[in-house]
């Protein structure tokens, strides 16, 4: 539309040029955060998605294409505008219509946001999500949130004329049919960034009715194993993060850096929820070649039955465990990569054993070939039971030309019971 201001349109795109997720080993109690790959979604992509703080996002542009368990339904149309409207004002606006499949309605999603530069380096930011569903009148009554779900917020970030002072804050409020209370989102902090030392903290607080359709918030939704349910929970966290870093003139080591973490949750009512804490040793080489040792503690009160295994779900109640973990990447340059970590520990009431592993090969130019593999091994006592988890994947890629391309990725993963092999001539 101009210099600084682009105008995307789609008609019934089916992304079969995108590639597949890389899965993991999930061994926490929530979803995991899979990253957009969508070409359409990804030009300017951070001025709908850099609102809130990971893991708790307003906007994630993966739930558009999909139904409420995560079932592909099909995009009919969509546009946006992103772009620059002035030197200091930036502005982002989305509309996608989604068809109906099975039982699942077609869907409307509108995306609005605009950021203001202010002063040398600070931002305001400001949002409006909204998800319409194309439902009937019987439908409509029998499931109610599902008629629509809206966000709207605002944020501020301030930031020194260097960069290495910065503070952040935001407002976030949900709208669903028939909620009017714990249905706002809060989140502040601050910290010092400087080239060797860093050190920030940050607050959030999640109502338990903040809804995010258009989102993606971590934590808030429990699965409890022992009923088969899922319990909407909100929460308050507190996160801080202090590291050093140090900078040999001499020698093999480029830098290393000594760090720390903290999370602390509580529940809405106040009571303790859990407690996580790391020391992270990091050296770098002047190779590229890395390795990372880190050791991490958990305090949990657990509010509902989990379950790692085919056997009886772990008890709600309080666990507190520790492990420590051994990574080494070799050198990035080198046309024969390996990287490989072991990870070892407590685990809620015994025992977990982590081995990964991975080889790379570069033949320039024209191909890649790697491979992947995670191994899990969970050790409970009875009648908790035991279960080794194995994750293999494969790539292949090979450029014949500048403009002929065939890449195959083969993942196996017994936690899922899956195998998927995805191989595209392009």
């Amino acid at each position: 539309l101009s210099s600084n201001l682009n105008l995307d349109m789609t008609v019934n795109p089916d992304f079969s040029q995108v590639d597949v997720d890389q899965q993991v080993t999930n061994l926490t109690r929530f979803d995991i955060f899979f990253p957009e790959r969508r070409t359409f979604f990804l030009e300017n992509a951070d001025l709908f998605s850099n609102y809130g703080i990971p893991p708790a996002r307003p906007f994630y542009s993966r739930t558009i294409g999909l139904d409420k368990d995560g079932n592909r339904i099909p995009i009919i149309a969509g546009a946006r505008i992103t772009g620059n409207l002035d030197a200091k004002t930036r502005i982002g606006i989305m509309n996608m219509q989604t068809g109906k499949k099975g039982d699942f309605a077609a869907q409307n999603y509108t995306a609005f946001s605009m950021t203001r530069r202010v002063h040398k380096r600070s931002l305001i930011k400001t949002y409006y999500f909204d998800r319409e569903a194309f439902m009937s009148a019987e439908k409509k009554k029998a499931n109610p949130l599902d008629r629509y779900g809206r966000n709207a917020g605002v944020e501020g970030v301030y930031s020194n004329v260097k960069g290495d002072w910065q503070a952040w804050g935001g407002w976030h409020q949900s709208w669903k049919y028939g909620v009017h209370d714990n249905s706002h989102y809060l989140n502040y902090g601050g910290g010092y960034f400087g080239r060797r030392f860093n050190a920030f903290i940050n607050y959030d607080g999640i109502g338990t009715n903040f809804y995010t359709d258009m989102g993606y918030v971590q934590r808030i939704e429990n699965y409890d194993a022992a009923r088969d349910t899922t319990i909407r929970l909100g929460y308050k966290s507190l996160f801080a993060s202090s590291s050093y870093s140090f900078f040999p003139k001499k020698g093999k080591i480029s830098s290393q850096r000594l760090s720390t973490e903290s999370f602390i949750v509580w529940n809405p009512d106040g009571t303790f929820n859990e407690l996580s804490l790391s020391l992270h040793h990091s050296i770098r080489f002047q190779n590229t070649s890395r390795i990372d040792l880190r050791l991490e503690s958990e305090d949990l009160q657990l509010q509902f039955p989990t379950s790692f295994t085919d056997y009886d779900p772990l008890p709600k109640g309080h666990y507190q465990y520790t492990q420590v973990n051994a990574e080494y990447r070799s050198d990035s340059r080198k046309p024969v990569g390996f990287q490989g970590s072991v990870r070892v520990g407590s685990f809620y009431n015994g025992t977990l054993k982590q081995f990964q592993a991975g080889l790379a090969y570069r033949a320039q130019p024209w191909g890649n070939f790697s491979v992947m593999l995670e191994t899990d091994k969970l050790e409970f006592p009875q009648p908790y039971g035991n279960a080794t988890l194995l994750l293999i994947a494969p790539r292949v890629e090979i450029n014949f030309s500048n403009y002929f391309s065939w890449t195959t990725f083969m993942q196996y993963n017994t936690q899922e019971n899956n195998v998927n092999i995805n191989s595209r001539l392009q």
